[in-house]
């Protein structure tokens, strides 16, 4: 609970919101809105992930988000929207936001620039906030931590870049670019913000591929990625199997956190995915693990003429 309280002082404090997905592939667009209006498709996806089973409070998300391809003329832009909820101890986070990509073709595949812009919207629980008599490190009566329950929003805007070739997929991009400032308030209208958080800036390097099994209905699909806020750097890595277009499988590891194992199915236009994370940690003394569930549907849009350099996209499996 000392963690947890002492992130709301009254001086600015800078945190890491996003949400920690292990089927990154699966969303891409969630950490970089270029990768939106990949192929013929509108693409919708939820999912949810319940981080740290066995703690008290620990992280819970749920996200959601639909994208399509849209045609201006002879140009093809991609148009989507993103939504995240997330809940750390007295925390509550809400990011949601308007994406929209510009592409172009390049070498044989299409370049995509993508501006995700919308609001960071915090929650604090402070009315229920109890301190031990016995705490010898924190006292009742101190004015950094809030008793009451505080709310705020900013501004928030995410960039990035995205490649898509028919052999391969990369993107680079930041979240938070402007880091986000927010000013906690009580509901009973106080000009004054005693409290302040702030949204880290993070930037975030993916790619993958598929690579086809030649005589046979296989293919393997590799990706990786590094995500860093300059500070520190954690990088992740995952091998999955894709069996006739159906039934895929693979095991992942993030660099001194966890490794996963990650089964998925996909029949006609729908598709579920689900991972377990094992941590590798210490705290996997107090923890089972992570649970991730996504459910995806696309359905089919006619944009007139064939898309030349549509690829087989690790999102759908």
């Amino acid at each position: 609970m000392a963690i947890v309280v002492a992130v709301a002082t009254a001086f600015v404090c800078s945190a890491q919101v996003d949400t920690q997905l292990s089927q990154y592939w699966a969303l891409p667009s969630y950490y970089n809105p270029a990768a939106i209006g990949r192929t013929d498709y509108l693409h919708i996806m939820g999912g949810t992930r319940l981080q740290w089973v066995g703690i008290p409070n620990a992280p819970t998300a749920f996200l959601a988000s639909a994208d399509m391809p849209v045609k201006i003329g002879k140009k093809r832009i991609g148009v989507g929207v993103v939504f995240q909820q997330e809940s750390i101890g007295l925390f509550s986070n809400l990011n949601a936001g308007a994406q929209v990509a510009y592409k172009q073709k390049l070498l044989g595949g299409v370049l995509s620039i993508g501006l995700q812009v919308g609001i960071f919207d915090q929650n604090f629980k402070g009315s229920k906030v109890y301190i031990p008599d016995d705490d010898e490190f924190h006292q009742d009566t101190d004015d950094a931590i809030p008793r009451n329950d505080l709310h705020g929003t900013a501004f928030d805007m995410n960039v990035g870049v995205y490649y898509t070739h028919k052999w391969f997929w990369a993107g680079v991009s930041a979240t938070h670019v402007m880091e986000p400032t927010v000013s906690l308030n009580t509901d009973e209208g106080s000009d004054e913000a005693m409290y302040e958080t702030q949204a880290g800036r993070m930037f975030y390097f993916m790619g993958g591929s598929n690579i086809p099994i030649k005589n046979t209905l296989f293919e393997i699909q590799p990706s990786f990625m590094v995500r860093s806020d300059f500070k520190s750097v954690q990088p992740e890595v995952t091998a999955r199997v894709r069996y006739n277009k159906f039934l895929s499988g693979g095991v992942a590891y993030r660099y001194k956190d966890a490794v996963s194992v990650q089964l998925g199915a996909e029949f006609k236009n729908f598709f579920v995915g689900y991972n377990y994370d094992y941590p590798t940690s210490a705290i996997s003394k107090a923890s089972s693990g992570s649970h991730e569930v996504f459910v995806g549907y696309n359905v089919k849009l006619n944009l007139g003429d064939k898309n030349k350099n549509k690829h087989k996209s690790i999102r759908i499996m």
